[in-house]
């Protein structure tokens, strides 16, 4: 290679604040595209560029193509500074309507879990829209419980965000912090083994919950986020409103759950209040 195209593209992705996964994703989209093409950086051409799309196109998602053209443009236009202008138009992404939870049933799920803690959790996740790594990087001192807000630190972009603490959450977490003797440093949720909770053993919970509630619908974590942005809008909140709380770069992103939702204007205040 002419360059150390790798350690240039971590190196500008990190300065950047890209998160460890999009920047894995981008390398691995970049090392493919070379061991396809089997040409060095200087011989590379738009054609090739546009070839190498257009084949994954046809086999895969549009999600895929789409993250393989951004790794590619990151990597000519903004590390090499080549201007190749790839006029490959973003792939269309089928719409799919995400898979939300009625309020019974969110009510169900609730009822499904026996340990204090994990219940905690996962009305933690659901009455603030949060995402489970958000959840699972709570640190006490993030929490401003009489207030009834929060922060998630670094979200999704790399940005802090505001989030909601429903009313009926206040005190069962300050008798868990004052339980569990917490310092206001340490992360508000750790397992038996005093680790910070992985991602998985989250969707664990919520499978188990869903199975034991007699829950059809194929659920995760991500499904709470769903419901409770899909339940906003139900109580009346606003689409910027919503946005805000979910931490949406994009209104459009948003208007997905009108799909599902029928609005009546009240003021703005958890789902997990009108349960």
């Amino acid at each position: 290679m002419v360059v150390d195209f790798r350690e240039a593209m971590k190196k500008e992705m990190r300065r950047r604040k890209y998160s460890d996964r999009t920047i894995k994703t981008y390398l691995y989209c970049v090392d493919k595209f070379f061991s396809k093409t089997k040409k060095t950086i200087d011989k590379i051409s738009k054609t090739d560029v546009r070839e190498y799309l257009t084949n994954i196109a046809e086999k895969k998602t549009g999600n895929t193509t789409n993250v393989n053209l951004n790794a590619l443009k990151f990597l000519f236009e903004d590390i090499l500074g080549k201007r190749m202008k790839l006029d490959i138009k973003y792939s269309k992404v089928p719409e799919k309507l995400p898979v939300v939870l009625t309020k019974q049933e969110v009510k169900r799920l609730f009822d499904a879990i026996n340990n204090e803690k994990h219940k905690l959790m996962i009305q933690l996740m659901y009455s603030a829209g949060l995402r489970v790594s958000e959840l699972i990087n709570l640190k006490v001192e993030d929490l401003k419980i009489n207030e009834g807000y929060g922060y998630v630190r670094q979200g999704k972009g790399n940005k802090d965000r505001l989030f909601i603490i429903a009313e009926s959450l206040k005190e069962e977490l300050k008798k868990f912090i004052a339980k569990k003797k917490i310092s206001e440093y340490n992360y508000l949720f750790i397992s038996n083994r005093e680790r910070k909770y992985s991602v998985r053993s989250l969707q664990q919970i919520i499978k188990k919950a869903g199975r034991k509630a007699g829950i059809v619908k194929n659920i995760s974590c991500h499904t709470l986020r769903h419901s409770f942005a899909t339940h906003l809008i139900e109580n009346g909140s606003s689409l910027n409103e919503v946005q805000s709380l979910l931490g949406h770069k994009s209104p459009e992103t948003t208007l997905t759950y009108l799909h599902n939702t029928s609005c009546s204007m009240i003021n703005i205040k958890s789902p997990l209040d009108s349960l």
